[in-house]
């Protein structure tokens, strides 16, 4: 089996193909490991890739864009006169990297390809991600990885580090465009997120633009006008004057990775300029140690502590900067595990990951493809869905305790036919402006992960809504729920061993804790539960569904929204039952999700002011409804705000 797995960076793009029983090797394009994920929009409305896009760009920079995945919540770029969606600048990219494996495979095309992305990227940028990929003609059979899960993966597979189930490793991600971090716990069947956080505005992108202006400090007094001309181009000379000073920049940034001290070559009239690596990191210092406390809350949230982990494992380009082993190693007294090229740490990892005896969400994908829209095809757990610790008492006491978390790895996607449908940005964000950065020069390729010397000895978019025809009215809540105070929904709920609830035990309410919640539902709520002023409240009444004997707790959450948890008598078990009672026609998304040793499905609507989604539990009589009244005159509220929602902050285990 032919298998390519792609790692599409802020800044560079990597990918490894695994064909005829070989091991996984990177795919080299243009001779390097590493192609730029730049675009280049030529005069003829040909999108130019990696390094023909750099190239271009010394010609006429404003077409040029070196970042486009920084730029993925934007929709549309606007290179020089053209207007190009995000979607298809990704699948420039893309479709490149799909012409040279195909090249090495003789004109063949791989069987299967795996793509990574964050492991915070909600479901509309993991459309716009996918929209790209068939664009490119990436075949049928794609699967999304979360980053953090294909490192893990990656780490796992050396000899000497293997995770065995209930041990647990801290991903720290420093890369161009963004700082990610996670803990990823293994399992019987393999990876799955424990808890997730990040910068997004820290990354090597970030670093280039401090030290930027650190030179400009250097120098800028000698000619101000000339200074903020390279700042602020208004020519093309100055653009090219101003995309040559920002790739010195990078690579003496990248040369104190490896020395004390380099030159930045700098355009007339102003003098070359001396950096130390103390510069730098005296520049950098307050960024990075934002990461690494991030660090260690992450850690924390999973009631863990850096020294019960397995490792703390540095990928990205960026963990390359000798200053980030050093703090780690300062501040939570635990060596950093790293490689000699970490840019290719999470495309290797992607071929490791296990895809058996796991589910997936199967939230609709196509967005709008011909008449029947696609759907993922059950076989991996979202990634996406789990930001906190999930359930059972972490970690186990010994081998042959297997966690009660859930699994968590690529998500398989089955192409219908149809034209692909270009992204839409649901989710638009404050545009960062970019800094041309690329990956540190890659050293010797060792055989595996090595663990930094102790800090004196450092040398160094997503699913669209199904459309239906707007019908009946969601049936709402008959009783306007008080909203409370708002609380956040950040907890951890364990349970473990002989505490977890069966389906046989949830028939039966039995006895509720000091909230009111019964055994299923505390199961059901997790870490709402926890960090929410709960009360139960039997004088709310869904329409169609009975409320005799049904014990409900409301529960206010921030910005508005908030959830209600029932627990029914014998009888209404079944999802499609309360679905169609409650949601009825409108328009929706429908998914599964999984968490806290529960597994079930949930509709995200929206039907005049109110917002809501409904979420059940297989096999047992317990369900939950999360809502939110729409400003009056506002349309922001959407079905997928509403999913995003309930999986950052409701998802059992978050």
């Amino acid at each position: 089996m032919r298998v390519l797995s792609v790692d599409l960076g802020t800044s560079n793009t990597v990918a490894v193909l695994s064909a005829h029983g070989r091991p996984p090797r990177v795919v080299e394009v243009d001779g390097s490991a590493t192609m730029p994920s730049a675009v280049f929009a030529g005069d003829d409305g040909r999108l130019l890739v990696g390094r023909d896009a750099e190239r271009r760009a010394r010609l006429d920079p404003a077409r040029f864009e070196p970042n486009p995945k920084r730029r993925v919540d934007e929709g549309q770029l606007l290179l020089g006169d053209a207007v190009v969606p995000v979607s298809d600048a990704l699948a420039a990219v893309l479709r490149r990297v799909r012409e040279e494996t195909s090249r090495q495979l003789g004109g063949g095309a791989p069987d299967e390809v795996r793509l990574t992305h964050p492991a915070q990227w909600g479901p509309v940028r993991r459309n716009v991600l996918l929209t790209a990929a068939r664009a490119a003609g990436l075949g049928p059979n794609m699967v999304l990885v979360p980053e953090p899960v294909a490192a893990a993966a990656h780490f796992a597979s050396f000899p000497g580090q293997a995770l065995a189930p209930g041990q647990a490793l801290a991903v720290y991600d420093l890369g161009a465009g963004t700082f990610d971090v996670a803990v990823v716990g293994a399992t019987q069947n393999g990876f799955t997120v424990l808890a997730e956080d990040g910068l997004p505005d820290l990354g090597g992108l970030d670093v280039d633009q401090s030290l930027l202006e650190h030179v400009g400090r250097q120098v800028s007094h000698r000619d101000p006008s000339g200074w903020q001309r390279l700042l602020r181009p208004e020519s093309s000379s100055d653009r090219r004057a101003q995309r040559a000073l920002r790739e010195d920049v990078k690579v003496a940034k990248e040369s104190l990775s490896r020395h004390p001290q380099t030159e930045v070559a700098m355009p007339e009239p102003f003098a070359d300029v001396l950096v130390t690596r103390a510069e730098l990191e005296a520049l950098i210092r307050p960024s990075m140690l934002r990461s690494i406390e991030l660090l260690g809350r992450t850690i924390r949230a999973t009631g863990l502590s850096p020294d019960r982990l397995a490792g703390i494992y540095l990928v990205g380009g960026s963990s390359r900067i000798p200053l980030v082993a050093t703090l780690i190693a300062e501040q939570l007294r635990v060596v950093p595990t790293s490689l000699d090229q970490p840019e290719t740490a999470v495309a290797q990892g992607a071929h490791h990951v296990p895809a058996d005896g796991i589910s997936m969400r199967t939230q609709q994908l196509g967005g709008g493809l011909g008449d029947e829209p696609e759907r993922t095809r059950s076989m991996l757990p979202d990634p996406n869905g789990v930001h906190g610790a999930p359930s059972g008492a972490y970690p186990m006491s010994g081998p042959q305790r297997v966690p009660a978390f859930p699994d968590s790895g690529p998500q398989h996607v089955v192409r219908q036919p149809g034209p692909p449908p270009h992204g839409q940005p649901a989710q638009h964000t404050q545009h960062m402006q970019p800094h041309l950065t690329g990956p540190h020069r890659p050293g010797p390729a060792q055989s595996g992960p090595h663990h930094v010397p102790p800090p004196n000895h450092l040398t160094q978019h997503a699913p669209q809504p199904v459309k239906k025809p707007r019908g009946k009215l969601i049936a709402m809540i008959a009783v306007v729920l008080l909203v409370l105070g708002a609380g956040t929904a950040a907890g951890i709920y364990f349970l473990g061993g002989d505490d977890i609830p069966t389906a046989e035990d949830c028939q039966q309410q039995g006895d509720k804790d000091d909230k009111g919640f019964t055994r299923c539902l505390r199961q059901l709520a997790g870490g709402v539960a926890d960090n929410t002023s709960c009360k139960p409240d039997p004088s709310v009444q869904i329409n169609g569904l009975r409320t005799d004997g049904t014990t409900t707790l409301v529960c206010p959450l921030a910005d508005g929204y908030q959830v209600v948890y029932q627990h029914a008598p014998v009888g209404e078990t079944q999802s499609e039952v309360v679905f169609e009672k409650v949601i009825g026609d409108a328009e929706r998304i429908d998914a599964d999700w999984k968490g806290n040793g529960l597994e079930g499905r949930y509709r995200a609507a929206i039907s005049a002011q109110l917002g809501m989604v409904v979420f059940t539990v297989k096999d047992r009589p317990i369900y939950g409804f999360l809502t939110k009244q729409q400003a009056s005159g506002r349309r922001d509220l959407n079905p997928t705000a509403l999913a995003d929602f309930f999986e950052k902050s409701v998802l059992p285990g978050t």
